[in-house]
């Protein structure tokens, strides 16, 4: 199938329409004194809104994200929308990064600048997030889009390269690793002990290799209870009732900015805060495209996959981020699984610590080439 260029060129009848929308915004109530243990506060929300719709320059960001080389192509029927930003170096090793939820292909812009020189990179958008829209059938789950990803790389000629991930990014280019070990040279993921609790939640057996006696399985058992009496929801609606959850974010761009801003600003590391107009790159994203419902929709075909993929067997190498030591006990990485561990940063590395993601990138896949 034919790769295409492509350029961001949003109408400004969209950008006026959503101004219009977030001024007349029907603001709820707010019980006092409950700060961010019920939600998003209000006066928080307020302010990220009133910036959105009046001191944020979308057309500067749009301008922004056309500097890097954009195409679309399909597989399987599916539109997807990718960056390629070749390295100067036709011998460099090609990287493909995968965002997670809920998060676009924009989460990596201040890494590339770190990456570019040495690897040739590739940033898709997973099925049904941004520009690879719209979704038309069910079925495109994580096992789904890492073949996906695979038939990209061949159509790009590469027949060598590395996959890194974040989130459900790291599943897919787990899964990328694991069904094409042939091609791939090795897989990079990073993680958090937030996250790591979120995924250790999912997955069979973990509570019951955990000592309850050892002080440090026990605060991964705790971790693992907070997430799922106080974390969970977003996943509870969008894993049984995406489509619900859509009318709200289809139609309102302040349920949509709160429904992500939420999550940036409990998964994040205060002492490094991310940079609130690529919060606000994102968000846009998510509204222009009208992809909140299919991002949604995304995780619901992951709860109900049957399709994982492949384990990996080629060489790995884990990057926490916030490190503590139930990471490591929830992970409960490989032998060979290569660990390393910053105490800055937290679930979204690519833009809380860039410079230190990708040292620890080049270090990894340095060794590979």
């Amino acid at each position: 199938m034919e790769v295409r260029p492509f350029t961001i060129a949003i109408p400004q009848s969209d950008v006026d329409d959503l101004a219009g929308r977030l001024a007349r915004t029907r603001w709820p109530d707010e019980l006092p004194g409950v700060g961010w243990s019920r939600g998003v506060p209000l006066e928080f929300l307020k302010e990220l809104a009133a910036y959105w719709g009046g001191g944020y320059d979308w057309r500067a960001a749009e301008a922004e994200l056309n500097r890097f080389p954009q195409f679309t192509t399909e597989i399987e029927g599916q539109r997807i929308h990718f960056l390629h930003v070749r390295a100067d170096n036709p011998d460099a090793l090609p990287l493909v990064l995968t965002h997670g939820y809920p998060s676009a292909f924009a989460e990596f812009t201040k890494l590339i600048g770190h990456l570019r020189q040495v690897f040739h990179l590739v940033v898709p958008s997973l099925p049904g997030f941004a520009f690879s829209t719209p979704v038309g059938e069910t079925g495109w789950s994580m096992g789904r889009t890492a073949r996906a990803w695979i038939e990209l790389m061949r159509r790009l000629g590469y027949d060598r390269y590395g996959v890194h991930g974040a989130d459900v990014g790291s599943g897919v280019s787990g899964s990328v690793a694991g069904l094409d070990g042939e091609h791939v040279v090795g897989l990079h993921v990073v993680t958090d002990p937030y996250g790591a609790a979120a995924t250790a939640t999912f997955l069979p057996g973990v509570g019951d290799r955990l000592d309850p006696s050892d002080p440090v399985d026990q605060l991964a058992l705790e971790r693992i209870a907070e997430f799922r009496a106080d974390g969970s929801g977003y996943l509870a609606i969008q894993n049984t009732r995406p489509q619900t959850l859509g009318y709200l974010l289809n139609d309102s761009p302040a349920g949509q900015l709160g429904w992500i801003a939420e999550s940036f600003e409990r998964w994040t590391d205060p002492d490094l805060p991310y940079d609130r107009d690529q919060l606000l790159t994102i968000v846009s994203l998510y509204w222009f495209t009208g992809c909140g419902i299919s991002a949604a929709r995304y995780l619901y075909e992951q709860a109900h996959a049957s399709d994982w993929g492949a384990p990996p067997a080629v060489p790995q190498r884990f990057a926490v981020f916030g490190a503590d030591p139930t990471a490591r006990r929830l992970i409960n990485p490989p032998a060979d699984v290569q660990w390393t561990e910053y105490e800055r940063g937290r679930h979204f590395p690519a833009m809380e610590a860039p410079e230190v993601l990708a040292e620890d990138m080049r270090d990894f896949f340095g060794e590979l080439k």
